[in-house]
């Protein structure tokens, strides 16, 4: 048998790179994904609010392209290839946007939402992917996960984002920080 598909040296491979990790002082379960965005140039003396709200909004789509398509992701959706692991079991947690105003003495904007990926939807997503590969599938779960949560986490944050537009808040330098993070659960 060949090392494909020999189901013992798989297995065998897994151990001694999980064993390698655990030596090494790796972590073995990727729990978050992250992505911080700087938002430098600031706006036009005359712009009006929507063209600053724009802005910030511009600077959550590129955190979350950065999520994305980022190695966070990946490690968290090879999580689900291993045997035992996050393919029997559900996993919980939370999308957070957090908006700081670095010019402005107005705190932090945070929003957040709680999210729950559930092993079924790895096994639905495989017939809209048409591969096997668990962590194919759960990266695709994870992306639209990620969508939606940051569509909704962005929802809750809009109205406090107004209220620092009007402050002016928004006119200096920004640093917004988007992260996914997910544990496992029974």
């Amino acid at each position: 048998m060949s090392f494909r598909t020999n189901p013992d040296r798989i297995l065998d491979q897994i151990d001694r790179a999980r064993s390698r990790e655990e030596e090494g002082g790796g972590v073995l379960f990727a729990r978050e994904a992250s992505a911080r965005v700087l938002g430098t140039e600031p706006p036009e003396p005359g712009s009006t609010p929507g063209e600053r709200a724009r802005r910030v909004f511009g600077l959550v789509d590129q955190a979350y392209r950065e999520v994305a398509g980022g190695g966070e992701l990946r490690k968290m959706a090879a999580r689900f290839q291993a045997i035992g692991d996050l393919s029997a079991l559900n996993a919980r947690g939370d999308i957070s946007i957090t908006v700081h105003y670095l010019d402005h003495e107005r705190s932090d904007d945070v929003g957040m939402v709680p999210v729950e990926v559930k092993a079924e939807e790895v096994l639905e997503a495989k017939k809209i992917t048409g591969t096997s590969r668990p962590d194919v599938n759960a990266l695709k779960v994870l992306r639209e996960l990620l969508r939606d949560g940051v569509q909704a986490a962005y929802a809750k944050l809009e109205p406090r984002l107004k209220d620092a537009i009007r402050e002016r808040a928004d006119l200096g330098h920004i640093s917004l920080q988007l992260s996914l993070d997910l544990r496992a659960t029974d």
